[in-house]
């Protein structure tokens, strides 16, 4: 009967979901990065201290990924990700409370533990409601979200901040997010719940796997567990390249807006558009790693071809940045920028590959230790550029460091990671 009817379309729509999510959470941890000169010239924020403020939230973001994936596994998504909407957004609102530099340090610190739960639960939404075969697409689409709140609205904010000041940015931005997150709640439901989806969707969701209809098994957080995890060379490889990649893209959502500022000399408002293009390039490369690796899996039948390809390409593409160092153009830098971000974009793919080696009663916590990896980049890069710009005065050394990094990722998932195929623990 699955078979002879037409399946539902109801994982599209959770996709979009998603996709929102995923944009909304990457524009609250990055309008710090839009309002930083104002911030700065009213605060008196050394470069070295801005680093740290920028840092402060890949503290808690990265230290909770672990914690946030075990409360996942036990929880289920739909309550995890709609009270995490909501903690980040308020978090976010109080930002534009606060008058210190303790304060927003303090901000940053519960913005980053708040949003801990929201990649380890996409990559649970994509077990659950898509197969093998979309799920690179899928995950190119919902990342997206990752740059477009930036990329596209870039000239917004920056008139935002020049027209009502920057704590406004912080107000108008966290409102909408628990808006979104009272909306999460009312809407999303796994494939087994929704009275939408009907079985032959459902078969299409299975896809030959094991069942994704089934109640997930509790999983129990221990170190011996995340040791296991960490053991076996699909999950530590994939880590490290990421831990590289996110370097990349920890730079763009910090220090970028001030690189442009600062080393370049480009106003934030008249050069709005130029300063969007490595965040649309971004976009592109996101969408085109998922289409790329879902066509070279359907051609060769090969999953390690078809994800290791795309990322490896990106991390050898983030490594160009460091080509900006020598050259005069404003132009030209953007353009170099852009390529550097769209290879970053492709990377993302990783979230893809995870969920493809991802122990199947580990989904959660395999993807918090992941995000844990990839996220100390948050904590190292923003601390490393600030003290860089402070010692000499210059971003120089800052984009050589990220693009050693890039080549270091490649070499993780060209000689550590092995064969794209389901984990199993014994």
């Amino acid at each position: 009967m699955a078979t002879a009817m037409r399946p539902t379309h109801v994982r599209f729509g959770i996709l979009a979901l998603m996709t929102l999510a995923t944009m909304l959470n990457y524009l609250d941890r990055s309008v710090m990065g839009v309002a930083k000169p104002a911030v700065v010239a009213e605060l008196d924020i050394s470069p070295a201290m801005m680093g740290l403020i920028f840092s402060a939230f890949s503290w808690t973001y990265a230290f909770a990924q672990i914690p946030g994936g075990a409360v996942l596994d036990r929880l289920g998504v739909r309550l995890t990700y709609a009270g995490s909407l909501i903690l980040w957004s308020a978090a976010t609102v109080a930002h534009g409370f606060m008058t210190s530099v303790a304060g927003l340090f303090s901000a940053r610190l519960a913005l980053g533990l708040s949003e801990a739960p929201c990649f380890p639960c996409n990559s649970r939404i994509l077990n659950h409601w898509f197969p093998q075969g979309e799920r690179a697409r899928a995950t190119g689409v919902y990342s997206v979200g990752q740059y477009v709140g930036l990329g596209f609205m870039i000239p917004v904010l920056g008139w935002i901040v020049a027209s009502w000041g920057w704590r406004s940015l912080f107000f108008i931005v966290g409102g909408l997010g628990i808006a979104f997150g009272m909306m999460w709640w009312a809407l999303y439901r796994e494939p087994h719940e929704s009275k939408r989806v009907n079985a032959a969707e459902l078969a299409l969701i299975a896809d030959g796997e094991e069942t994704v209809v089934a109640a997930a098994p509790r999983v129990p957080f221990t170190l011996r567990n995340i040791g296991r995890l960490l053991s076996k060379r699909q999950i530590l490889g994939a880590s490290i390249g990421q831990f590289c990649g996110n370097s990349t893209l920890v730079f763009f959502l910090t220090w970028f807006p001030s690189y442009l500022a600062e080393e370049r000399g480009m106003d934030w408002l008249r050069s709005g558009f130029s300063a969007s293009l490595p965040y649309i390039a971004a976009s592109i490369g996101v969408l085109l790693g998922g289409v790329v690796s879902d066509r070279i899996i359907r051609v060769t039948g090969s999953a390690t071809l078809g994800r290791k390809l795309p990322i490896i390409a990106g991390l050898l593409m983030t490594s160009t940045m460091v080509a900006a160092n020598y050259v005069e153009s404003n132009a030209v830098v953007i353009a170099i920028m852009s390529v550097a971000f769209f290879g970053q974009g492709m990377v993302n793919l990783g979230w893809t590959l995870i969920s493809d080696v991802a122990p199947k009663s580990m989904i959660g916590l395999t993807g918090g230790v992941f995000n844990l990896c990839a996220n100390l980049a948050g904590i190292i890069t923003p601390i490393v550029i600030g003290l860089v710009v402070q010692w000499t005065g210059s971003f120089y050394g800052a984009l050589a460091y990220i693009a050693t990094l890039g080549i270091v990722g490649a070499a993780a998932y060209i000689f550590i990671l092995g064969p794209v195929e389901r984990v199993t623990l014994e």
